[in-house]
């Protein structure tokens, strides 16, 4: 099992790897790719922190090109990563999701 969180993780580092040198579309499909396989495994802690790193993740690159509060997917990325931060008590995960809901008009 380690092994395949690794490689989930690995994953999701090349997501935002991707999303910080401008590549949306590529980092997005990592995201992806990271939240299928996370979902595919049984629920644990290390399955839910890192699910809610990779949906916290595509909601921030999401939001880089599109800012409307309207962007449906974005939105829901947004409350699936808080969701996973808030039942995890990960404490980086929690701050990240605190700062995606900085702007808007909800609370942790």
């Amino acid at each position: 099992m380690r092994n395949i969180y690794y490689k989930l993780a690995l994953t999701l580092k090349n997501g935002r790897e991707k999303a910080v040198a401008g590549d949306k579309h590529g980092a997005l499909l990592e995201f992806n790719n990271a939240i299928y396989g996370l979902r595919e495994l049984p629920p644990e802690r290390t399955r839910d922190v890192l699910l809610a790193h990779s949906y916290l993740a595509k909601y921030q690159t999401l939001q880089l090109e599109d800012r409307s509060r309207e962007n449906k997917l974005a939105l829901e990325s947004l409350h699936l990563g808080v969701s996973y931060a808030r039942s995890t008590k990960d404490p980086i995960a929690r701050a990240i999701a605190e700062e995606c809901i900085s702007g808007l008009d909800v609370a942790l």
